[in-house]
């Protein structure tokens, strides 16, 4: 039922992300930020009303998630995108998603403990409650936000011809492909680990909510570190190479993770495993945002975000059920090992990418020596 739930909230996004994407580069993206915040607000209070009145039933909580996960397909691209806007220098891009990772990990990392507390004390209405309030801080923040005027482009073309030329691209551009194929099959076999985490915490550990929050926060202490690392690479560092390491790392920590008795050593490997996981999704996209053409940038992210929402929800369906035959820790053991693999896989043709885009920078430089490998 875990996946189930995870399946509901995360699947429309697979659905609803290249289209999102083709609204991105449509339509302002601060504008359809602002629509998706105010829904996001929307269906929080009303998931937060169900529980706190004990008038639900499962349906309608997965019916909510199901409309959270439609939302978040339009949100994700405009948000991505809406970096650029935000950051003017092309330099300081790579370490601004990594900040912004790092934001998202801080959260991750303080959230889940707090809410364990809460949620014994006060009840899963008034977390749901304290979620709901929470966009209205998004929301104020946007309002604040001095953005360049949008200047609206022409829409002779058809939504679906626009999508098309999306994948187009997509198949033209292999360096970019190949990244999102990695996140793709990495989000369907690796990141749905977090799904069994509940297992671990009240069957293998014996434990409680709170135990499921500590596991959770330092998962997110890891990926901290990762995204204060990768915030910290010099400007020309080889990302590609960093993300592959970063896949192993991640693999080496689930292995370690899956056949622990011991908590102690569960919350050091779930950080080791975080700080690999948080790679996966950020040198994904700052390797996407600088290399794809401006006009295709929400279209590409669209795409990005439906491997790597759309392909989780699928692995959550995928894991639960052979965690059910198999068990947990050997289901977490599989999908450390699938990490290694899909790193191994993926090498070759991250390692053909580096050596193409070398041989395009030497060409111009060769056929124009007045430009430098930076143009």
């Amino acid at each position: 039922m875990i996946g189930v739930a995870v399946f509901a909230a995360q699947f429309p996004s697979f659905l609803f992300s290249p289209i999102g994407g083709v609204v991105s580069d449509r339509y302002s993206r601060y504008r359809v930020m602002i629509i998706t915040q105010v829904a996001s607000l929307v269906q929080a209070l009303l998931l937060a009303l169900l529980v706190l009145f004990a008038h639900y039933t499962v349906w309608e909580i997965l019916s909510l998630s199901v409309l959270l996960g439609i939302i978040n397909g339009f949100d994700v691209p405009a948000r991505q995108s809406m970096v650029h806007e935000i950051v003017n220098s092309r330099e300081d891009l790579p370490n601004a998603l990594a900040l912004n990772s790092s934001m998202f990990n801080m959260a991750r990392l303080i959230g889940p403990a707090i809410s364990g507390i809460v949620l014994e004390s006060f009840g899963a209405g008034i977390c749901f409650l304290l979620n709901a309030l929470s966009f209205v801080a998004v929301i104020i923040s946007l309002l604040m936000m001095k953005l360049p005027k949008h200047i609206p482009s022409s829409h002779a073309k058809e939504v679906m011809k626009e999508f098309k030329e999306g994948w187009t691209y997509l198949r033209h551009t292999p360096g970019i492909r190949n990244v999102i194929l990695m996140l793709a099959f990495t989000s369907l076999l690796v990141l749905p680990f977090i799904t069994l985490l509940p297992i671990y915490a009240r069957e293998i550990f014996q434990g409680n909510a709170s135990t499921y929050g500590y596991l959770n926060s330092f998962i997110g202490l890891g990926a901290l570190g990762g995204g204060i690392f990768l915030a910290s690479l010099k400007a020309g560092s080889d990302l590609k190479k960093t993300l592959f390491i970063n896949l192993l790392i991640f693999g080496a920590g689930l292995i370690l993770f899956s056949h622990t008795q011991s908590l102690t050593l569960a919350l050091a490997f779930a950080a080791v495993s975080g700080f690999g996981m948080m790679a996966q999704t950020t040198l994904s996209n700052t390797i996407i945002q600088t290399s794809v053409s401006h006009h295709m940038r929400g279209r590409v992210i669209g795409y990005f975000a439906m491997a790597f929402f759309g392909m989780q929800p699928l692995g959550s369906l995928l894991i639960g059920t052979i965690s059910h035959y198999f068990s947990a820790p050997n289901t977490i053991l599989a999908e450390g090992i699938a990490a290694v693999i899909i790193a191994i896989v993926f090498l070759p043709l991250l390692r053909k990418d580096i050596l193409k885009e070398k041989d395009e920078i030497a060409l111009v430089e060769l056929e124009d020596p007045t430009v430098t490998a930076e143009e």
